[in-house]
């Protein structure tokens, strides 16, 4: 005596199969399962760019925070100075740094001198802040010392410029947004006015200095194009009376995304008047917004996916009904319930499997093919679809992840699995009695 045969048994298959490439007028796939895979095609589609879009957009942002900025920003707590002035800057800052560097994970720290000052060139006026760093400290920043989006030379940084008798100039670093909106180039001449300049008898006039440009850096951020400039720390402690104090240390760790791990350490190695700042509670709040919405697109979308998958019931309660006589009749062969719920699960599940395949690599093309695509969208449209000005990044980025793409597809496969279920059933427990009665 045999047994019975197993689960998705080769018949099983062979049923299904003909079911499916059954034209419609014998009864087979009817359009709406069409509508089905194309609906599902569609949904996996806009899930897969959407999270790659969405893993591009918080992998850029974060890298231009952490590839032009400092991780930990070391201030000093408010004190009086000689003049009687309160002020929060650090007096001894070289053996603040020298403490600083023993910390484990730390891979620079550089004092700084910040000012705010406004820049004048060709008859145009632009606000600027200005950075006094070291000028091997500066060449050690990715995002400013690259030389794929960088123009001039970074060398001639902090390097006096002129000849005999000439005036000498120091050369400066321009963020690309600021160099535009003054209309300079790389040996253009800049000057820098600041309101707290040079004390007098009659009150403080303002400082008004000219600089080279010798250094014009994009770092991928608009904010920071548009407004940020480079001086070295000695020149910028004189223009902004500065001397022998730094505003700020800046600190780089080796992990930007656990930086908490590395505040507390550093923090207390700077000494107990002195207080930390990371890049995460600067930028934490856009981050917490960018998950909360990254959750509530995925929620969206995956409704989409859903109401896609509906579509199968009907195309395949649709198969059932056209079926009947089939049913019946391979029943009463000795079919059993399980086999027909097997055979119409096959079904069903074809058309998300397929339509699901489908999707991952029209996604898969569109996060690669990312580029080409939004410059021809940006060409159809004339120009001007994406402004850095409101998004702070300069074009739409996408970033291809295993974990998204799988969570697509699970999501996709799940629930094509899930509702196919119900219909299935219900051709499993069709009576072949009546399935045959009027035929």
């Amino acid at each position: 005596m045999t047994g019975s045969p197993p689960p998705f048994a080769p018949y099983e298959w062979m049923i299904a199969w003909r079911y499916l490439r059954a034209r419609r007028a014998e009864g087979g796939v009817s359009v709406m399962t069409w509508i089905s895979l194309v609906g599902i095609t569609l949904a996996v589609f806009a899930l897969i760019a959407t999270l790659a879009v969405r893993s591009g957009f918080r992998t850029e942002f974060v890298d231009t925070i952490v590839g032009a900025n400092a991780h930990v920003t070391v201030f000093h707590t408010q004190r009086v100075n000689e003049a009687g002035q309160t002020v929060r800057s650090i007096p001894d800052y070289e053996p603040m740094a020298e403490r600083v560097r023993e910390v484990p994970g730390i891979t620079r720290v550089t004092p700084l001198v910040k000012g705010q000052v406004m820049a004048t060139a060709n008859g145009r006026n632009s606000g600027v802040e200005v950075f006094g760093i070291a000028p091997a400290a500066l060449a050690e920043i990715p995002r400013i010392a690259d030389p794929e989006t960088a123009r001039g030379d970074l060398q001639a940084f902090g390097q006096p410029a002129g000849d005999g008798d000439a005036a000498q100039t120091i050369g400066i670093a321009l963020g690309s947004g600021v160099a535009r909106e003054l209309g300079v180039e790389v040996g253009d001449s800049v000057r820098l006015i600041s309101p707290d300049g040079v004390r007098t008898a009659f009150g403080v006039s303002p400082r008004v200095k000219a600089y080279d440009v010798v250094y014009i850096f994009s770092a991928g951020r608009y904010d920071i194009d548009r407004t940020r400039a480079y001086m070295p720390f000695d020149e910028a402690q004189l223009y902004f009376n500065r001397e022998g104090v730094a505003d700020e240390i800046e600190v780089t760790v080796e992990d930007p995304e656990a930086v908490d791990r590395y505040a507390p350490a550093i923090a207390d190695a700077a000494g107990q008047n002195a207080f930390t700042w990371t890049w995460q509670d600067s930028s934490g709040g856009f981050l917490r917004a960018l998950e909360i919405e990254d959750n509530v697109m995925f929620v969206i979308l995956s409704v989409l996916v859903l109401i896609a998958a509906m579509n199968i019931v009907s195309g395949l309660i649709m198969l059932v009904k056209n079926k009947g006589r089939d049913i019946g009749i391979l029943r009463t062969m000795g079919l059993t319930e399980g086999a027909v719920l097997r055979v119409f699960f096959i079904c069903g599940s074809f058309t998300g499997i397929i339509g699901t395949a489908a999707g991952v690599v029209l996604g898969c093309l569109f996060a690669i093919y990312i580029d080409p695509i939004f410059a021809t969208v940006n060409w159809l449209s004339g120009g001007g679809v994406w402004d850095p000005a409101i998004r702070g990044i300069y074009a739409l980025p996408a970033e291809l992840q295993l974990g998204d793409v799988l969570s697509a597809v699970a999501l996709s496969l799940g629930l094509s699995f899930v509702v196919t279920i119900f219909p299935a059933r219900r051709a499993a427990r069709l009576n072949p009695v009546e399935a045959l009665r009027y035929e």
